[in-house]
């Protein structure tokens, strides 16, 4: 995969709880410039109009390298995780679902932010319940840098800041419920995307003007190495500006507000190909990222059960 130039990014020096703002360029983190010092990625977004003009001219070879760096989820945390469902025909065709007519109105649902998201290398944790279908999700996002309210398609670029990789870890076994009480509860969405951990998220922020064409981009993931998916955002059903209208159009979207948009064929769900405990997975978006995390049982990790 073709990496970005640089990008903005979230680290710690040994102690997770004091996250700093970090350049990484060609897999080394290094300081931000002065002016930067001290923020958040967030506090940065929250000002990204004032501050991209800093960022446009920034040599990521100027700052000081930070050699005990370990990589943190990029945001911490925003507002809201938006993720578009069933957005790419080839994902479409693979769930048995005939190719639509015509346009299809965007459909989202939620992921809390705090307790889903996670950063690259840490653990995806397995719930602990007997026939669990977990699955794998390789994703763009959008991440908003402008507040911004009913934005039209047409100038829905403007109020993104930049673009990071997502991996929407699903539970197929809670999607469907027996017995619903009627039909429009027969899908649990919040059961099936809403566990925690389920939202692995970065390395980092690529700028929005260091990504030229995010409707061209390849999208991959591998299990233990193993090439699951291998597609491109051109197979989009809805493009990402008609989707950050339609999010716009019924929320109010903050800086650092993130939109999933969508994962290509490839998932395990149709092969029943589910992760287990000792995975690695490893999802990339072209001159976005790639982010490895690896996956483990929660009973081996009491204080997230």
């Amino acid at each position: 995969m073709q990496d970005p130039p640089w990008m903005l990014v979230s680290y710690h020096e040994g102690d997770p709880a004091k996250p700093r703002l970090g350049v990484r360029a060609a897999g080394v983190v290094r300081q931000p410039p002065a002016e930067l010092a001290g923020l958040d990625l967030l506090e940065v977004l929250a000002d990204w109009d004032a501050l991209a003009p800093l960022l446009r001219a920034l040599d990521p070879a100027d700052g000081a390298p930070v050699p005990e760096a370990t990589l943190l989820a990029p945001l911490r945390y925003p507002s809201k995780v938006l993720c578009a469902g069933a957005n790419y025909y080839g994902h479409l065709a693979e769930m048995g679902i005939a190719r639509p007519a015509g346009p299809v109105p965007p459909y989202f649902f939620l992921k809390p932010p705090s307790t889903t998201v996670i950063g690259p290398d840490q653990r995806v944790l397995l719930p602990a319940r007997p026939g669990r279908q977990i699955d794998w999700e390789v994703e763009l996002a959008a991440v908003i840098g402008r507040r911004c309210h009913r934005v039209p398609a047409e100038r829905a670029r403007e109020v993104v800041a930049g673009w990071t990789v997502v991996n929407d870890i699903s539970a197929r076994d809670r999607l469907h419920r027996d017995s619903p009480v009627a039909p429009p509860f027969g899908f649990d969405w919040f059961g099936a995307k809403a566990e925690d951990t389920f939202c692995p998220m970065g390395p980092g922020l690529v700028p929005d003007w260091l990504v030229d064409d995010p409707h061209r981009l390849g999208v991959r993931t591998t299990v233990n190495g193993v090439l699951k998916q291998d597609g491109s955002t051109e197979d989009m059903i809805t493009g990402i500006w008609a989707l950050i209208a339609a999010a716009s159009a019924v929320t109010t979207l903050e800086p650092g507000d993130v939109i999933a948009t969508g994962t290509p064929a490839g998932v395990g769900f149709p092969r029943g190909d589910f992760l287990a405990p000792g995975d690695e997975v490893v999802v990339a978006v072209d001159g976005v990222g790639t982010l490895r995390n690896v996956v483990a049982d929660v009973a081996d990790h009491p204080e997230r059960g």
